[in-house]
């Protein structure tokens, strides 16, 4: 069976309660479950994950390489913008990345147009609210 892994970095756990204008109603814990379900119809493992701090994140995503994770989807938050330790474990593992923005990152700020996985990732899904996960899983299943 395959394994994929989710990973939401700092605030997406205040998805639901956090800015709905831009984030949409649904919680972390809803958006997990959809896709948990979609992940069990098609016979693959979705492991799932949320941490607000680096560190975390960079240690789960070194042990997906231990479960033979097959992708990586990814939506790294504020991280996106400022994480050389998060680039450089997705570099280490050596497991397709696929980035996710529930916003259009670069219809916003600036600061957020730099990502510092997009150059890095399979591909991005930026700016289609929680259906970008959706897209991000389908992908996956399709490619890998």
């Amino acid at each position: 069976m395959k394994n994929f892994l989710l990973l939401n970095g700092p605030n997406l756990n205040l998805l639901g309660n956090r800015e709905k204008d831009i984030y949409g109603e649904s919680s972390l814990e809803e958006i997990e479950k959809n896709l948990i379900n979609v992940a069990n119809q098609n016979k693959v493992n979705l492991f799932t994950f949320q941490s607000n701090a680096e560190h975390e994140l960079v240690d789960r995503i070194q042990a997906g390489k231990k479960e033979n994770v097959a992708c990586i989807l990814f939506n790294p938050g504020a991280f996106t913008h400022t994480s050389v330790a998060l680039r450089d474990a997705i570099l280490a593992v050596d497991i397709p990345l696929i980035e996710i923005h529930i916003s259009n990152i670069f219809n916003r700020e600036s600061f957020r147009e730099k990502s510092f996985f997009s150059d890095i990732a399979v591909g991005i899904i930026s700016g289609f609210g929680e259906k970008g996960y959706k897209a991000a899983l389908d992908l996956a299943l399709e490619k890998f």
